[in-house]
């Protein structure tokens, strides 16, 4: 069974830095695609960055150039290294699998605000 497991968010002022983490088990980590995943309050999940297998990346534009997504798979855990946060980056951050998982995690919470 697919688990996933996010963590590393937080409360934190515009312009710092957040690194999440997402801890995979029950998949063949190296087999697929990894993209994060953010749903801010009355507003519909969006992807902002993935990864594919070789480690290739991929980002919305509101991201480019501040967040960077990296996967590990001797651990099989993807990362999203978040820079020069915005009060608009403020979501619950998800990862899955691309395509997805139906097994989506808790995923966590990044608030950014002064």
């Amino acid at each position: 069974q697919v688990q996933l497991v996010e963590s590393g968010g937080g409360l934190v002022q515009p312009g710092g830095s957040l690194r999440l983490s997402c801890a995979t088990s029950g998949i063949i980590f190296s087999s697929y695609r990894m993209g994060w995943y953010r749903q801010a309050p009355g507003k519909q999940r969006e992807l902002v960055a993935h990864v594919t297998q070789g480690g290739t990346t991929n980002y919305v534009d509101s991201v480019k150039g501040r967040f960077t997504i990296s996967r590990d798979n001797a651990k099989n855990t993807v990362y999203l290294q978040m820079n020069s946060l915005k009060p608009e980056d403020t979501a619950v951050y998800h990862c899955n699998t691309i395509p997805n998982s139906p097994s989506w995690g808790q995923g966590t919470q990044v608030t950014v605000s002064s």
